[in-house]
């Protein structure tokens, strides 16, 4: 279980490829692809992609649209990172940057001294047609080379960077043209420069997921969060061999989450709307009959939870203590930064008994600011219930996090469990 997620994970540097990677697992479990200017049709195994994001859906045999209960699993494919610029090429005294900005909440320090990659997509034109390609390079091409303590002598007393100033990478000697990135990518694609229109480029931390500590208890990877939840909820689906009558499992893979949602393919979108009626719409039910579904239907919000820190255990409330692989996080927040209220709560707790996975119960501290997931939004979009959990993960948000290495394996049983349950 662990080494497929490590595979996903790694192959999976940018949303793009993510949503690709899920592409071929379902390929290849017997899923059909709709494309999104299509009609959808009944068949029981079929996904649409869109960008950085997917819809799955696998239903049961027998399905009376009346009846229908959508078990829906939410995560999303992007990650916090560097994400470069649309005329990104410098120069300063003698070293060739590229300029990039800052996509979500990053833990700044984590990009520093690291040996970056580069991945997206690139739109070319070819004749009146745009053509999209996606890219990958895991060449050593990219760092963020940190000041050195003599030139900062109070350095480790705070650091403080500047997102414009301080993050902006290093990638060659000497003085560069403005289109040093635009020909690498046309080199790299093997296309004519100027034939590039755009791109969606992001840097990407080099180092392979590993397992970690003296007996593998944990494991160490880039964008644990939320790639961790994605492979979870596509491997549950994939390996679902039938469903009680008139349910219909759903994947729900988005991008933009990190930045809010607010996107085509973002949880605040139509996608997952649009692809639940016209599913109904396949079986022949009519639109109250999709009202009516929503309304006994349930999401899991599945993304990643934090542990408590062993060298900043007062940042966690005393009575939630998380640990690593005890389990996934059932997450409650008064405010509804966390969409599960107590029935969601009991339902997942429920879900996870008949699979034999132990659940934990996180709250925030209250004197410190909760952050949030697509749980709330979905929530109000669909008028769907939502229960908001995941695994507990430490260095949330840095190029490097960590986990706990059962915890991949009881997510999937647990999600598994609920898609059945």
């Amino acid at each position: 279980m662990i080494n497929n997620l490590f595979n996903f994970i790694d192959s999976s540097p940018s949303p793009f490829h993510a949503s690709e990677n899920a592409a071929k697992l379902l390929s290849s479990a017997g899923f059909d692809e709709v494309p999104s200017s299509a009609s959808w049709n009944s068949n029981r195994k079929s996904f649409l992609k869109v960008g950085g994001s997917i819809v799955a859906v696998s239903a049961a045999d027998k399905i009376d649209p009346k009846r229908i209960v959508f078990n829906i699993v939410g995560a999303h494919t992007d990650s916090p990172n560097l994400r470069i610029k649309p005329i990104p090429d410098r120069n300063s005294v003698g070293y060739q940057q590229l300029g990039v900005e800052i996509y979500g909440g990053a833990l700044l320090n984590s990009w520093l001294d690291r040996d970056l990659g580069l991945s997206g997509q690139v739109c070319t034109k070819e004749g009146q047609v745009v053509k999209r390609h996606l890219f990958r390079s895991d060449q050593p091409l990219l760092r963020v080379p940190q000041l050195a303590i003599h030139l900062d002598r109070n350095v480790n007393e705070g650091l403080t960077l500047d997102r414009q100033n301080h993050l902006t990478p290093i990638w060659g000697l000497g003085e560069s043209d403005n289109y040093g990135f635009r020909n690498f990518l046309a080199n790299l694609i093997e296309v004519d420069q100027k034939d590039i229109l755009s791109w969606d480029a992001m840097a990407h931390d080099l180092t392979p997921s590993s397992l970690l500590g003296k007996n593998q208890e944990f494991y160490s990877a880039s964008r644990i969060d939320n790639l961790a939840s994605c492979h979870a909820a596509i491997e549950a689906l994939c390996s679902l061999d039938s469903l009680p009558e008139n349910t219909v499992a759903v994947a729900a893979l988005f991008d933009h989450e990190e930045v809010g949602s607010n996107s085509n393919t973002g949880a605040a979108g139509p996608l997952l709307e649009s692809c639940l009626e016209r599913m109904m719409l396949s079986f022949d039910g009519s639109r109250d009959d999709f009202f009516a579904a929503l309304a006994r239907s349930w999401c899991i919000s599945a993304d990643g939870a934090h542990a408590v820190h062993p060298n900043y255990a007062d940042r966690h409330d005393p009575s939630h203590k998380i640990e690593l692989n005890a389990g996934p996080v059932i997450k409650i927040n008064a405010n509804v930064r966390y969409a599960t209220q107590a029935e969601g709560s009991a339902h997942f707790q429920m879900v996870c008994e008949a699979a034999d996975v132990p659940t934990q119960l996180y709250s925030h501290r209250t004197d410190l600011a909760c952050g949030s997931t697509i749980g709330p939004i979905t929530a109000t979009r669909l008028g769907i219930r939502v229960v908001d959990v995941g695994s507990a993960q430490l260095s949330m948000h840095s190029a490097r996090e960590m986990g706990g290495s059962k915890d991949p394996g009881l997510l999937t049983r647990s999600l598994t469990s609920f898609y059945q349950y």
